[in-house]
């Protein structure tokens, strides 16, 4: 018997952001446990135009890629920061703290994490980026 799992991330998942106060600004669906992920984290992630992440972030282990689905924006990567453009992919070594900001059009992009880590493997700053 195949082993997978379908879920719609914009209608399977929840939007978590409304429990952390960012949203209208941030949504944010974490698809780790709805797809049942074994060796991996999935997420699906919009800032509205002009947003930025109110914390930057970094992991223990988990590394990540982020694909730029819609729109554009910034990356700050510790102390550089890096346009962003629709289709673009970056990997982020673990250790990196990042956080992102859209531009005038918003960007929405997905971020692919491994090794699937406890949730708690993040280290969150809240205001990081503060210019």
């Amino acid at each position: 018997m195949a082993d997978y799992t379908i879920r719609n991330l914009r209608a399977d998942v929840e939007d978590m952001a409304p429990k952390f106060g960012m949203s209208p600004e941030v949504e944010a669906r974490f698809a780790r446990d709805p797809l049942e992920c074994q060796k991996m984290a999935l997420s699906y992630q919009r800032l509205a135009p002009n947003a930025r992440m109110p914390f930057g972030h970094k992991h223990a282990e988990q590394e990540e890629v982020y694909v730029v689905l819609d729109g554009g924006g910034k990356v700050k990567l510790d102390d550089e920061v890096r346009d962003l453009r629709e289709w673009d992919a970056i990997r982020i070594g673990s250790d990196t703290m990042r956080a992102f900001e859209a531009s005038g059009d918003g960007m929405t992009f997905i971020a692919f994490g491994a090794p699937k880590t406890d949730p708690n493997d993040a280290e969150m700053v809240q205001g990081w980026w503060n210019d």
